[in-house]
């Protein structure tokens, strides 16, 4: 028998965490999570998103500002900040997990395990850190109300796509609260398993599904080859394609420092070190051959993105990785601060942490001016729901799927047992968010009504279009 030190709390029974959870609606009844009413102190929402552009590449502002003016979905897509400061106003249980922090349902997509399977996770961290685990539930359910919107559901319709996610997020928590530790750590959606669900038995939905696997296989590093590159003088480099597009050779000091090779190879350096051994063996096989700034996303435009493309054995075997600034969370407005230094090592680490495989190229760095970064693949079998696309119908599937997957990521991280002992066998949680996700949703569109109008008289600049 091991003995453990004096020091070691005492663990508790499964009963015992599963009365922590019950105990737990006392303070916090599962009700009151219903509805959404803004503080008569609400911070505007305008002024919260231009605070953010103060560090970020100013001829790229109005670029952002652009894709979040197309429509609510998209405005809330970027406003991760504006979210966070409304949750934060929100009850919670006190039961911690580690947070995706921008839960939104695009936010979730299939990608390439290291084994070559096709699986599907939720694939953005920017804005990982511990906390309340009500906050990406509320986030994500809020997303499918606004997606139904946009759609053109009515009200009623788009509260059911977000009890749909919650409902499938508590039945989730309780199979996972019965799991095994290991078995827990090891689940995860193949593209096998997406196949077999029951919303994909229908013939349309089937060759649906068969056309969304294939497109996100053919998302490899050739085909990015094909679409990045040019070839001049017999080599491969990124081809320019302003503003969404930028090689380093046409970029100035106000975006990189001069001699930015050299920096930029210190960094690629210091990327290596943060990758196990076997990894860093890898990529000691490939070598840099050109970077680029890259726009990408929406509420990511403006921070320093680039892509790097390195070559293997020869031109034709190509690598191209991301290489993505991270910056301060915008959760650590209202939580603890990271306990990492470095937050691209904030977000590989949390991202390890929530998702049941990871990019095999995963890493960090720190760069230009002290800035911090994450590395990961750039298009490695990567695909995400279509909303322009597709039956409305499956954005039923998709919901329960991503609440699904929120579930398991929470489950990893957090008390599965006192979390499925707070949400109960009935559907008053659910409903509760379904509640909340409506309100939400109503304040979601008068906020980026308010943003629209900001850019209509001048105050914020924005470039449509790009």
């Amino acid at each position: 028998m091991i003995v453990q030190p004096e020091a070691t709390p005492r663990r508790l029974s499964i009963a015992e965490r599963r009365d922590r959870g019950k105990q737990a609606r006392k303070a916090t009844p599962r009700t009151s999570h219903a509805g959404w009413t803004p503080a008569p102190d609400r911070a505007d929402p305008v002024t919260l998103l231009a605070e953010q552009n103060a560090d970020r590449l100013q001829f790229l502002v109005p670029v952002r500002h652009g894709r979040m003016m197309v429509s609510p979905f998209t405005f809330y897509r970027g406003a991760a900040r504006v979210m966070a400061a409304d949750l934060a106003a929100t009850p919670s249980s006190g039961l911690a997990v580690q947070v995706c922090g921008d839960a939104h349902l695009a936010n979730f997509g299939t990608y390439a395990s290291p084994e070559r399977q096709l699986v599907f996770d939720a694939n953005d961290f920017d804005e990982t850190l511990p906390g309340p685990w009500e906050w990406d539930v509320k986030r994500l359910a809020a997303s499918f109300t606004i997606a139904g919107q946009h759609r053109g559901l009515d009200e009623a319709r788009c509260g059911e796509l977000a009890q749909r996610a919650a409902t499938e997020y508590r039945v989730a928590m309780a199979r996972f609260a019965e799991m095994r530790t290991l078995d827990l750590w090891y689940d995860h959606v193949s593209g096998d398993d997406l196949a077999k669900l029951s919303d994909f038995q229908e013939k349309a939905n089937r060759k649906a599904l068969a056309r969304f696997e294939a497109k996100a296989r053919s998302k490899d590093n050739l085909q990015a080859l094909q679409k990045l590159a040019v070839e001049v003088d017999g080599r491969y480099q990124i081809r320019s394609d302003p503003p969404v597009l930028l090689p380093l050779r046409e970029l100035g000091s106000d975006v990189l420092p001069d001699e930015a090779d050299s920096v930029i190879y210190d960094a690629f350096q210091t990327y290596k070190g943060t990758l196990p051994d076997d990894r860093r063996h890898l990529i000691d096989r490939f070598r840099p051959v050109d970077l680029a700034l890259k726009v990408v996303g929406v509420g990511s435009v403006g921070t320093r993105c680039m892509i790097l493309l390195l070559e293997g054995r020869d031109r034709d075997d190509p690598l191209f990785l991301q290489v993505k600034e991270a910056t301060r969370s915008v959760l650590e407005d209202h939580l603890p601060a990271s306990t990492y230094d470095n937050h691209g090592r904030r977000v590989v680490e949390g991202q390890r942490l929530m998702q049941a495989v990871s990019d095999v190229c995963l890493g960090w760095t720190r760069g230009v001016e002290g800035r911090d970064y994450y590395v990961r693949q750039l298009r490695d079998w990567k695909g995400s729901v279509d909303l322009e696309k597709g039956s409305v119908d499956f954005l039923d599937h998709y919901a329960q799927l991503c609440g699904w997957t929120l579930a398991r990521a929470h489950a990893r991280t957090g008390d599965s047992v006192a979390i499925s002992g707070y949400l109960g066998t009935s559907t008053v949680f659910d409903e509760a968010i379904a509640s909340f996700s409506v309100d939400y949703a109503r304040q979601n569109a008068a906020d980026h009504a308010e943003f629209v109008d900001a850019i209509n008289s001048g105050r914020i600049a924005a470039t449509p279009g790009q």
